[in-house]
């Protein structure tokens, strides 16, 4: 389907006025945005107009109960200047996922796609050229009905906004394993990319930040604990063969149910390079390449190609570390998946 979307051109451009291509992300916006309003019961007046400040009644539902959600999604500039965005629909797909369980309207997936489109062809002067740089975009829902009162709200707004952004990380981080607070649990909203989500999790990232960590890695909200069983064998053949076992643990030791399970192949090949073969007890079969480090004992792996079975959860991309330090053998695991950006995964430190 195909929507009319009324458009307003800015009568001036500030994009002279910003180094696109070395500014933190969420410094600066492009000149225009994309709103829809939600009134009784549909979605209307789908328009493009210049970025401006909105009016909010203090009584607006999304600041006393929370309705708010949004997306984040990159443009970047192909080799032949067309602005690329990379699979849009999953951005749809899981906003409207995020709706549902926060009580809201869905947007209709087609729009959202058309929005995009029209929005970055207006503001592609905004896409950065520089390698690892990009042109966030932020959508965004939010209940702005004037009303006090435990319920749905019927009136909401759509939105789409950007900021040219360098790197998000441009050098290694450091994670600290939080065991106080936690990000999500069974049946709360935390699959839900809710704004109350990441305003709970304000407070122990600024602890961690000040322990001198980046970032919070996000534990079992049940019990923070897992064991892992790591075994190599090599039975002369130029290959290692691989198992690695997990299980949910109580404050005791005591194993409480299984946890992830892998296995494979390491096949270590001329000039330090690493072949890594894996299938997964979750549907997923995995082809990894990656080095020896020349100078520490540490293997780098990224993920080359995946066979996800119909049912199973969908991988986009991966990053493994495993090195030695101090006689331990310490594990970290980054993965994209379901449509979300390359984010840590898992971490462990294990003794031989």
């Amino acid at each position: 389907m195909s929507y009319h979307i009324s458009i307003t051109q800015a009568t001036s451009t500030n994009v002279q006025n910003v180094d696109i291509n070395n500014i933190p992300m969420g410094n600066a916006f492009t000149d225009h945005m994309f709103v829809c309003d939600y009134e009784n019961g549909a979605w209307v007046n789908p328009r493009i107009e210049p970025l401006r400040a909105l009016p909010m009644h203090p009584a607006s539902m999304a600041l006393h109960y929370g309705q708010a959600i949004f997306e984040g999604m990159k443009v970047t500039m192909g080799q032949d200047q067309t602005p690329l965005l990379f699979r849009p629909e999953k951005n749809a797909a899981r906003l409207n996922k995020s709706a549902d369980r926060m009580g809201m309207p869905e947007f209709p997936e087609d729009l959202f796609l058309q929005a995009l489109i029209e929005f970055v062809r207006i503001e592609r002067n905004w896409v950065p050229s520089q390698e690892g740089s990009a042109l966030y975009l932020r959508p965004f829902m939010y209940a702005d009905e004037s009303f006090i009162g435990m319920r749905a709200a019927t009136h909401y707004k759509f939105i789409i906004m950007a900021s040219p952004a360098g790197p998000y990380f441009n050098r290694r981080i450091r994670l600290y394993a939080e065991t106080q607070y936690v990000r999500a649990v069974n049946g709360g909203t935390g699959e839900a990319k809710a704004a109350g989500n990441y305003a709970a999790a304000i407070r122990p990232t600024e602890f961690a930040k000040a322990k001198g960590y980046d970032q919070v890695l996000w534990l079992d909200p049940n019990e923070f604990e897992y064991v892992q069983e790591v075994t190599f064998r090599h039975d002369g053949r130029p290959f290692l063969e691989y198992t690695s076992k997990s299980w949910i643990i109580d404050s005791e030791g005591n194993h409480i149910r299984p946890g992830a399970s892998e296995a494979g192949y390491w096949r270590i090949k001329p000039n330090k390079v690493i072949e890594l073969v894996l299938a997964h007890s979750t549907g997923i079969s995995e082809g990894w390449l990656g080095k020896i480090s020349d100078d520490r004992p540490a293997i780098q792996l990224a993920l080359d190609h995946a066979y996800i079975a119909p049912t199973a959860k969908g991988v986009e991309n991966g990053a493994r570390l495993y090195g030695l330090v101090e006689g331990q053998l310490f594990t970290s695991y980054d993965m994209a998946a379901m449509g979300k950006e390359l984010q840590a995964h898992l971490w462990s430190s294990l003794e031989r």
